[in-house]
């Protein structure tokens, strides 16, 4: 199965050249170092930032220049900075191609839940609410199970809602699937893992047309 850099590698697939794409919080970070050389494109992060660089080498951060998880980042050249208004008027004017966000829990329908979990204390809901409002190609970043080993990939969301019905697709550290209208298809699995512990790991409903290749990471 993957690690967390093996979901963002996956993930880095799918941006295509010329996007504007916006990284959440955690795994989806990680895509910003796995993009290909070949490829132009613009990452921004929600606390006014736009042309988001690799993490910096150790020794190498400036500690003003972070991104909405306060991880210290690099900028490309042309980068830019502004405010948080200006940030989320391209979120909210459909500016971003692509938004890859962390999740706790997705329905097969593609509801998501990545901000609160009740009894625990959060700082705020963030941008994750305006994200998937706005966006119309989202990607989860996931583990396909929690550290109970229960999945959560499932029929209905059982913590509290970020956005109905607005996830496209999703890469685990086991397999890559597509959100339909009949719940999560299975297009690769992780390398190493078989169909039948996908099946195993996924509550909601899983459909499978097989052969299911392996992803070519």
């Amino acid at each position: 199965m993957l690690d967390k850099n093996g979901i963002a590698k996956r993930i880095a697939q799918e941006v295509k050249n010329g996007y504007y794409v916006n990284l959440g919080i955690g795994i989806p970070t990680l895509v910003a170092n796995h993009v290909r050389s070949d490829i132009e494109l613009e990452f921004q992060s929600e606390n006014g930032v736009l042309g988001m660089g690799p993490f910096p080498f150790e020794g190498e951060e400036d500690p003003d220049i972070i991104n909405a998880g306060k991880q210290t980042i690099t900028t490309l050249p042309g980068a830019s900075f502004f405010d948080s208004s200006t940030s989320f008027s391209m979120i909210r004017g459909q500016h971003v191609d692509l938004t890859i966000l962390g999740a706790m829990e997705v329905a097969e329908n593609g509801d998501i839940a990545n901000w609160k979990i009740p009894g625990r204390m959060v700082k705020g809901m963030g941008g994750a609410m305006d994200l998937v409002a706005s966006a119309e190609n989202i990607i989860v970043a996931m583990m396909h199970t929690n550290k109970k080993g229960e999945s959560k990939l499932l029929k209905r969301c059982s913590l509290p809602l970020t956005g109905v019905g607005c996830v496209k697709r999703i890469a685990t550290n086991l397999a890559f699937l597509e959100v339909t209208d009949h719940g999560f298809k299975l297009l690769e699995r992780a390398p190493g893992v078989s169909v039948e512990e996908i099946k195993k790991a996924t509550e909601g409903t899983l459909i499978i047309e097989e052969p299911i290749p392996e992803m070519n990471i």
